[in-house]
């Protein structure tokens, strides 16, 4: 069994081909940086690691059941998740991750 992967900041790059995410500015209260580097294989599991690393961004981005929250958009190499895939969207090496939140008002 592979041990879990860890965020790595943007400082410490490993060595060999990484996921690159990217964050938006709405999460800097909860994660320390706004790009992070990561060799998560899912969408899902991505996000787990941030969660179980940034703890307080916990519930920010996903519900109680899991599910993104409506307002958060993820893209994976600028596409938008796919509603049939989703969290379970594979990530390749040398992809890039943006998790963004919709601005709303009224």
């Amino acid at each position: 069994m592979t041990p879990p992967t860890a965020f790595i900041d943007t400082a410490g790059f490993p060595a060999g081909p990484m996921v690159a995410v990217r964050l938006d500015a709405m999460l800097k209260e909860f994660v320390p940086r706004r790009a992070l580097t990561t060799s998560a294989p899912t969408v899902r599991a991505m996000i787990e690691e941030l969660e179980a690393n940034y703890p307080k961004v916990r519930f920010r981005l996903r519900d109680e059941t899991g599910a993104l929250r409506r307002y958060v958009k993820v893209f994976v190499n600028g596409d938008e998740l796919d509603r049939r895939t989703g969290l379970a969207t594979p990530l390749a090496a040398s992809d890039t991750v943006d998790i963004l939140h919709s601005i709303q008002g009224g």
